[in-house]
């Protein structure tokens, strides 16, 4: 039989049986060596040769001695075992270095607010690190890998995601800063699809609650105020720092939201993930902001 023809007939875990015996020469060394009974290995090694129709050993009194069909399977399985050995020195030195591509997914007005002016300020410290952001209100998959890193606005983070918060992102009420003390100002709200429920509930408290103007999206409503289209809840880091608008009034606490740093726990140990973590988690600039 040739050799290409075992070699397809077997997965990785029938060449580490074969290997293990070859090594130790013996069914008990090689259970005693690779924590699996004698009885375990007899098993799989008769289910591997009846399998392949031919024997990969000559039993002995002193031990197991390889065939000819043995010692390729056992040099393929030397091959397999130093590239797989090899591959992971090279994952694991790429998760020691700080450098390489991290992925970050937030929404656009946190980006435009907070995460931007950091992330430049994140590189000029540490140039061997790209970075990718995808701005989105839908929160990416962490566990399939679509986003390394997620910062989002949340009460409820995931469970079984890994992250600290941030701080709390507070909001008030803000008008162009001509028309603050108008009584008259219409409102500016978030679309529905924006699902604002602790909005939603705020607003309905209030006597002067009509507004003209839904739009979807944070910059997008804020946007609209700076147009002079009426007032509207903006979060503080937007409105504070935008000399156009005023703030009408003091922070609104039921409306205040946690701002979480999110990624998969597996993720915790790679060198240009945490260090992106670190630096943000301790960013004075949006702790201050927010």
């Amino acid at each position: 039989m040739e050799f290409a023809d075992l070699q397809g007939k077997l997965d990785w875990n029938d060449y580490q049986v074969v290997l293990d015996i070859a090594r130790a020469g013996s069914l008990t060394l090689a259970g005693r060596q690779s924590g699996r009974s004698h009885a375990t290995l007899f098993r799989r090694l008769n289910a591997i040769e009846q399998h392949l129709g031919t024997r990969l050993f000559d039993r002995h009194r002193s031990g197991y001695a390889l065939t000819g069909a043995g010692e390729a399977i056992v040099a393929a399985a030397r091959d397999f075992e130093a590239l797989a050995i090899s591959t992971e020195r090279q994952l694991a030195d790429l998760d020691r270095r700080a450098s390489g591509l991290v992925t970050i997914t937030t929404t656009d007005a946190l980006f435009h607010g907070l995460i931007a002016e950091a992330l430049v300020r994140f590189h000029e410290r540490n140039p061997a690190i790209s970075v990718e952001v995808r701005l989105s209100n839908n929160l990416h998959d962490l566990s399939r890998r679509e986003a390394d890193i997620a910062l989002r606005p949340t009460s409820a983070p995931d469970a079984h995601l890994f992250g600290r918060s941030l701080g709390t992102v507070r909001q008030a009420i803000y008008a162009p800063a001509g028309r603050a003390d108008d009584p008259d100002l219409p409102w500016i709200g978030p679309s529905a699809s924006m699902n604002y429920v602790q909005y939603d509930r705020w607003l309905q408290r209030r006597e002067d609650r009509a507004m003209w103007m839904q739009v979807e999206g944070t910059l997008g409503i804020h946007g609209a105020v700076r147009a002079g289209a009426g007032r509207a809840i903006l979060p503080c880091y937007l409105g504070d720092a935008d000399d156009a608008l005023r703030r009408c009034g003091p922070v609104i606490d039921d409306l205040g939201i946690p701002l979480w740093m999110l990624i998969h726990p597996d993720l915790k140990e790679v060198a240009r993930v945490r260090r992106v973590l670190e630096f943000l988690g301790g960013s004075r600039l949006i702790r201050d902001r927010l």
